[in-house]
């Protein structure tokens, strides 16, 4: 599951790159999970999953939704307007180490220790190789948008923590759609005062890159994602 989750969030890089010649960042990530909602929802309907009805529960798929899609997302997507699509994903990479580091420190039955803590090092020490001594030394857009998809990764991490701790015990496609769904509850105003209304008329290409985006890199993902969680 590991390898397809790998395999199919990988890809959303090289649709990013293709969208974002029409559609602007705040924009794409409202695409990417307005579109994947309706495929979970039917998902969760066909697997006769309930609705939950507790509060507390959406409120944590509110956090959930800002945590996994909707601050990552804004912010890869943000980024790959001065960065290749394969030093963006590289970047990205960095959850694992991110992963490590802030579950070791929240939670109790993941210690961080001392070969977790030698790995974190040697990751991040990988990391500024790849985004060499320039970015140390200069600071420019290029470098902002490496920080950025950093920052997105580190989001990426703290969501991991709370799917852990606030949503284990929902079911994993309930999991998947509450997130989705809040995630778009929160993009939409946030696409709406940033770019503007959406624009329809796309280019074919631009429209088969959100459609993968949408079911391969967030919808199945998730599915993946949630059922490694639990």
């Amino acid at each position: 599951m590991l390898l397809a989750l790998a395999a199919v969030w990988g890809g959303s890089f090289f649709f990013a790159e293709v969208a974002l010649q029409k559609v602007p960042p705040m924009t794409l990530t409202l695409h990417r999970v307005f579109w994947a909602l309706p495929v979970l929802y039917c998902v969760v309907r066909w697997q006769g999953i309930p609705l939950p009805r507790a509060p507390r529960i959406w409120a944590a798929y509110l956090v959930m939704g800002a945590l996994n899609n909707a601050i990552p997302f804004s912010l890869i997507f943000w980024g790959q307007q001065w960065l290749e699509s394969g030093l963006a994903s590289i970047l990205n990479g960095t959850t694992a180490v991110f992963g490590a580091v802030v579950a070791g420190l929240l939670l109790k039955d993941e210690p961080l220790t001392l070969n977790k803590t030698m790995g974190a090092v040697l990751g991040l020490t990988g990391v500024a190789a790849v985004m060499g001594p320039s970015a140390l030394s200069s600071f420019d857009l290029r470098s902002l948008a490496q920080i950025a998809i950093l920052g997105a990764a580190l989001s990426y991490a703290l969501a991991g923590v709370w799917g852990k701790t606030a949503l284990a015990g929902q079911p994993p496609l309930m999991n998947a759609l509450g997130m989705v769904a809040g995630s778009t509850i929160l993009m939409v105003p946030v696409a709406l005062l940033s770019d503007g209304v959406p624009q329809l008329a796309l280019p074919a290409s631009v429209w088969a890159a959100l459609a993968a985006m949408s079911v391969l890199s967030t919808a199945l993902a998730y599915l993946l994602y949630f059922a490694i969680l639990t």
